[in-house]
């Protein structure tokens, strides 16, 4: 017989489930018996993920979306809901990167960033607790976020403005969800080797800077990079009964960087 999953009869959405962190979560999940809803702006990249995942003996589908587009997520959840009829949990992965000097910044640079991760978590937080709520569901939201919104990183202002306001709304949200048995919690991450740490075909943690001030010096105490699994397992453990107790609560999942001087 079957060992029963964590996640057994339930529905994870996970947004830019394809690559990445997001995939590895996905992954997590329907390893522990959660049917996974990738959602992506890239369909080719997001319809091959799920094709993998259903290779792979597990329950999963792609539905494109941009989620900073309000009436693009409207119809994304209409269309799961009617292929699911429920969602149990939401992982909020979406993010973009925009490097830029802050006053040679544009405004246009700016917003791409905004929009995806403020304004993206914002629509798919409000369209998964209201579906949830309707349901009676007792849910689970998980917002990845990262230890820059807590500090500043040269040229890097609208992603850590963005990551900062996300980890606002994550206590926010806590607060006023869990009424309706939804919990809101995020993890804060540190270096993890995902497609976003790629800058013009060169490995973050393979340059010269890297292993000279996170690895030699030990910048990050456990001097090394870390992997979307490694951030798929606490997310999980974050969506599952395990952390029922659990309410608002920002994650560092770094390494020991945040610990650091």
């Amino acid at each position: 017989m079957a060992k029963a999953g964590r996640f057994d009869g339930k529905v994870a959405l996970i947004t830019g489930g394809a690559t990445g962190v997001g995939y590895a979560t996905a992954c997590r999940l329907a390893s522990e018996g959660a049917s996974v809803v990738l959602t992506g702006r890239r369909t080719d990249v997001g319809e091959r993920a799920a094709a993998a995942l259903v290779e792979q003996g597990y329950r999963a589908a792609f539905i494109a979306c941009d989620v900073s587009d309000e009436a693009a997520v409207a119809a994304m959840f209409a269309q799961m809901e009617s292929v699911y009829g429920q969602l149990d949990i939401l992982v909020n992965n979406a993010a973009t990167f925009e490097p830029m000097r802050f006053l040679g910044a544009e405004m246009k640079d700016w917003r791409k960033v905004f929009d995806i991760i403020v304004d993206g978590t914002f629509h798919c937080t409000q369209a998964a607790a209201r579906m949830m709520s309707a349901k009676g569901t007792r849910g689970s939201i998980i917002n990845v976020s990262s230890i820059n919104g807590s500090r500043a990183l040269d040229e890097s202002s609208s992603y850590n403005a963005a990551k900062g306001a996300m980890d606002q709304l994550t206590r926010n949200t806590a607060l006023e969800l869990i009424d309706a048995g939804i919990r809101v919690n995020s993890v804060a991450l540190g270096f993890i080797e995902t497609p976003m740490s790629v800058v013009d075909g060169v490995k973050e943690h393979e340059t010269a800077w890297f292993q000279d001030i996170y690895v030699a010096r030990g910048k990050i105490a456990q001097r090394r990079q870390g992997q979307p699994e490694e951030v798929a397992g606490v997310i999980a453990f974050l969506a599952s009964e395990d952390a029922s107790y659990m309410c608002g609560a920002v994650i560092p999942v770094d390494g020991g960087l945040s610990i650091t001087f």
